[in-house]
């Protein structure tokens, strides 16, 4: 496994990510983390620190912190069940700026609302914090709630992205 930190507003980011597949010399990003977060990945002892490998990463999330980008353009190579997977790209098509529900959430990929529980613990299980945006998501009644690598930190983001919370 290959890592590396980037310092960003919400502190330093841990990246992890395996060679690509698809892109030679590129590399898919496994995991963004930060300092604290719920079930962030451990730096074992096979990994190897390989700030290169995560250049265009590092360069994408300056420009999204700046406020000169609303997306990004990375190739991911995440675990998860297939249920999960479908909540994490949904998460994808949550427009910059704006927010939804876990409910709206839940409708979008077809789940019932007895899934509603089962789609938030799939948004709080997400490894790619910002660039998989889970801090879109709100509560029903607008208020912030749960994410892995605090609210303080998902109040940041709505900011930069001038959400309406």
């Amino acid at each position: 496994m290959l890592y590396t930190e980037i310092d960003s507003p919400l502190g330093p980011l841990l990246l992890t990510g395996r060679p690509s597949a698809t892109a030679p010399g590129g590399t898919a990003i496994a995991s963004l983390s930060v300092a604290g977060q719920k079930n962030a990945p451990a730096l074992g002892p096979a990994w190897h620190r390989e700030p290169a490998a995560f250049a265009e990463a590092a360069r994408q999330l300056e420009a999204y912190f700046a406020g000169r980008r609303k997306d990004f353009a990375l190739e991911f190579d995440v675990q998860g069940t297939a249920f999960r997977r479908t909540v994490w790209d949904a998460l994808d098509s949550v427009p910059y700026g704006a927010t939804t529900s876990y409910g709206q959430l839940a409708a979008r990929i077809g789940a019932s609302r007895v899934a509603v529980r089962a789609v938030g613990g799939a948004i709080g299980a997400n490894p790619l914090l910002v660039l998989r945006p889970c801090h879109r998501v709100i509560g029903a009644d607008g208020s912030l709630t749960g994410y892995a690598g605090g609210l303080e930190r998902k109040r940041l983001l709505l900011d930069l992205e001038g959400a309406a919370v």
